[in-house]
């Protein structure tokens, strides 16, 4: 991974990002089994371009991204963002989790998946947190794959809506404190 580097995302990498997301919410879908809600695609894809302008425009203050690079390739191959937790979040919690910071956008390209990028986001995005005062945060997953990956990195999500996107489709929401986010990670180098 040397030739990896995480910072943060440039004004002039917006075409890039939006294509980057594009691209790896189309392989999500068909991964998942479900590439035949366009309506869904788009919307998610709108979604992201949204929180990213949100990052922009608030140089960081609304929404916050990191980016992984692949310098040998000047390629964009990962995003984590956080920011207030969201709506379908506050409605599935009944607003239990209404006041604590989301970690979202953790997206790898598909040529990069299961190389340990995302948890070298992830643990970037513990230190800004913890830098900037969070004690925790939560994460949500409608994705079978990721909520595997989301399993084994923090155990059982503390809410689990099943049959939320359709009979078989769960959505799981995670809760979980900073100091215990380093040793969760750290077990997956093992």
């Amino acid at each position: 991974m040397g030739n990896i580097e995480i910072r943060r995302p440039l004004q002039e990498e917006r075409t890039e990002l939006y294509q980057f997301f594009n691209n790896v919410i189309r392989d999500t879908f068909e991964k998942e089994g479900i590439s035949n809600l366009y309506d869904d695609i788009e919307n998610e894809i709108v979604q992201k371009k949204e929180l990213l302008e949100r990052d922009y425009n608030s140089k960081g203050a609304e929404r916050f991204f990191w980016i992984a690079v692949d310098k040998s390739k000047n390629r964009i191959i990962g995003s984590i963002e956080y920011g207030p937790s969201s709506q379908l979040i506050a409605v599935c919690t009944q607003g239990k989790l209404k006041d604590v910071v989301e970690v979202g956008t953790v997206f790898v390209h598909p040529e990069y998946q299961r190389q340990g990028i995302g948890t070298l986001l992830l643990n970037v995005m513990f230190i800004t947190l913890e830098g900037r005062g969070f004690t925790e945060f939560c994460l949500d997953s409608g994705y079978s794959n990721a909520q595997k990956i989301w399993r084994k990195k923090f155990g059982e999500p503390d809410f689990l809506m099943k049959d939320y996107w359709g009979k078989g489709k769960d959505h799981m929401i995670w809760k979980r404190f900073l100091p215990d986010s380093e040793k969760l990670t750290k077990k997956d180098a093992q």
